[in-house]
């Protein structure tokens, strides 16, 4: 015995390409406040300053956690240096990244 099963999809509108998100690197900002120990979960910093709109603050301070939210996540020092200079961190920032990521590496030993 046969038995056809027919199956009725509604119809699926198109997107045209005003509707289609756009996800060019351009349009994506990422601001150093995102990686510091001094942002908080309001989008404010705690120490009062005003949110940078590059990738540079005084008083930046890093922690592994923003960087790997998973700590198995961590592979070595270079992956966190690497990270930070994918995320535009240069100067005194990058410094600041490299000795949290060394100290974490010496940890985990």
């Amino acid at each position: 015995m046969l038995v056809t099963v027919v199956v009725h999809l509604p119809a699926v509108p198109a997107i045209n390409q005003e509707q289609r998100p756009n996800f060019n690197r351009s349009d994506w900002k990422m601001i150093i406040c995102e990686l510091c120990s001094h942002y908080g979960l309001s989008g404010e910093c705690r120490l009062g300053l005003r949110i940078p709109k590059g990738m540079s603050c005084q008083d930046f301070g890093p922690t592994m956690e923003k960087f790997c939210s998973d700590p198995k996540d961590f592979v070595n020092e270079r992956q966190i240096i690497e990270m930070a200079t994918f995320f535009g961190m240069k100067g005194t920032e990058l410094k600041k990244v490299k000795l949290m990521a060394s100290r974490e590496e010496i940890a985990r030993l």
